[in-house]
This record gives C-alpha cells, sequence and structure tokens, in this order.
C-alpha cells in the first residue's frame, strides 16, 4: 500500500498494528478528528487487523476524518470493490470526490486490476452517489434499495 496525496488529503495507509491498538484502546499514533472514528470504521479496523485489509486513513491537516479501503484482491474478472466513509462534520465539501478519485485511480494502476467498483451502495445516499459519479464511476444497476457503480481503467 501506498501513501497517495491529493490537494487537500493525504490517504495513509493503516497498519494492522496501529488497527490492533485502536481496537484495544491503547495508544495508536492516530489524531482522531471529530465525528471519528465513525460506526463502519470498527468493521475496517477489524478487517485490517485481522486479515490484512486494505485500509487508509482520510487525514486532512494531519487529523483523521475519515477511513477507505478495498474489500480484498481483484476477483476473477478483475474487479476490486472499495468502501470509505468520512465523519459527519467533514461532509459536504467536496471531499469524497477528491479522495474517491485519488484512491481508485492508484486502484486502476495495479497489475490485474480491471475495474473498481462500489456496491450496496444505499440509493438514498445521493452525496455518495454525487461523489462516486463525479469520480468518474458509472451507475451498473439498483436493487433492493441498493446502488452498483463502477469505474474501468
Amino acid at each position: 500500500m501506498e501513501r497517495i496525496v491529493t490537494r487537500r488529503l493525504v490517504l495513509e495507509p493503516l497498519t494492522r498494528e496501529a488497527a490492533r491498538a485502536a481496537l484495544d484502546g491503547k495508544p495508536d499514533g492516530i489524531r482522531r478528528g471529530e465525528g471519528w472514528p465513525h460506526a463502519d470504521t470498527l468493521d475496517a479496523l477489524r478487517m485490517t487487523a485481522e486479515h490484512g485489509a486494505e485500509v487508509w486513513l482520510i487525514l486532512e491537516e494531519g487529523v483523521a476524518i475519515g477511513d477507505a479501503g478495498t474489500h480484498g484482491p481483484p476477483d476473477e474478472r478483475g474487479d476490486v470493490e472499495i468502501g470509505y466513509g468520512l465523519a459527519e462534520p467533514a461532509r459536504g465539501r467536496g471531499l469524497a470526490s477528491e479522495f474517491v478519485t485519488a484512491l481508485a485511480d492508484t486502484i486502476l494502476a495495479r497489475d490485474g486490476v480491471c475495474r473498481v467498483v462500489a456496491r450496496s451502495v444505499l440509493a438514498g445516499n445521493l452525496s455518495s452517489r454525487r461523489a462516486l459519479e463525479r469520480a468518474g464511476f458509472h451507475l451498473e444497476r439498483e436493487e433492493d434499495g441498493l446502488v452498483w457503480y463502477a469505474r474501468e481503467r
């Protein structure tokens, strides 16, 4: 995993050790912004600590305001699924479009990756949907209140 730098943000790879420390309530070196960690962050921390999943902390001026990661290596079609979330106070400023674009660019540059996908996005989460669309993702399908997006190489 590599550090990803955008105009306003840094996506800092989260180590297994830092994820374990955060889950155990031990010093982890993470400066937390208001509203972070959020509910979904605990799942990302567990996936990193237990399975070595790729997770990046989304930092603004060195403070964690969100997280993003993959759901594993490319599948048989070359798809890599991403997930992400921002703390409530960081929403509504175009940050998601910025980091989703950079994250997708980074993942699409890898060997064996044909597409980056975002599945299980709530159909009513219009801000997340707009962020994906601004990052070059296209709607693939809508089913049972969820939407699936993809961006190809």
